[in-house]
């Protein structure tokens, strides 16, 4: 059965390198975005050019209507998601706690935690036996901000990604006899456009001194560990977040 892969945020960074890697494998590729249609198109593009199967779906994670409809889209030009990558996220720019506005906190907890609980939720709605599904994979994208709560940059965001963690372990005992797998990946200092929408586009650069191997990690090594875990290599491993941060 060819993997169908559903990859939120899959435009750019994490998200465009984890829809290539699992394209080259063979699998089925959704690649969601929210509103950069050309660099979609591009992934999709990259990965038919190498013989794989690859849609682009306009939708935004923040938005409970759009996330059903991008499961739909998915489904029916590719057959049912098998693996969900929970990739979809944003920073704001770096600050202290006591300057952010509602607002700006806002933004951060719709997508990052309301949203990524709800694309949760239609995974399992679709993959779970108890449900007549076929059972799955679920990879969520957690940050190291979470572990090292972000302070003085973006407190707002770690926290969000602490959310992520704990969703990782409770889903996935929640799910375990369902046939569903659940586990996440923390990315540490990875060069990716992430840090331009932040304000700080040089980011990853400035602290290559602050990671123990000396450097910012890339996108498609990020993609390694979230393709592992999405794969029957790692068919006894669920509740568990890997660390791809270069030692910080």
């Amino acid at each position: 059965m060819t993997s169908v892969f559903l990859v939120t945020g899959g435009s750019r960074g994490i998200g465009a390198a984890t829809a290539l890697l699992a394209g080259s494998g063979g699998a089925s590729v959704c690649v969601n975005y929210v509103a950069n249609q050309k660099a979609a198109e591009a992934v999709v593009s990259q990965i038919e050019d190498a013989g794989g199967k690859a849609i682009a779906v306009q939708g935004d994670m923040a938005v409970e209507a759009d996330i059903v409809r991008v499961f739909e889209a998915c489904e029916a030009a590719l057959g049912p998601v098998t693996v969900l990558v929970n990739n979809a996220g944003v920073v704001d720019t770096e600050g202290r706690l006591e300057e952010f506005s509602a607002e700006r906190i806002a933004r951060i907890i719709n997508l990052n935690v309301t949203g990524a609980l709800i694309c949760a939720r239609e995974a399992v709605r679709r993959m779970s036996t108890k449900n007549a599904g076929r059972g799955g994979a679920i990879v969520n994208i957690s940050s190291m901000a979470a572990p090292l709560g972000g302070p003085a940059t973006y407190v707002d965001y770690a926290a969000s990604k602490g959310a992520i963690d704990t969703l990782t372990v409770g889903l996935s005992r929640e799910v375990a006899m369902e046939g569903i797998r659940v586990n996440g990946v923390r990315p540490g200092i990875i060069d990716t456009e992430i840090h331009a929408s932040g304000g700080n586009p040089n980011r990853a650069r400035d602290l290559a001194h602050t990671v123990p191997m000396g450097r910012a990690g890339t996108a498609e090594e990020v993609a390694e560990a979230v393709l592992w875990l999405a794969s029957d290599a790692a068919s006894y491993v669920t509740g568990t977040t890997i660390n791809v941060s270069g030692g910080r």
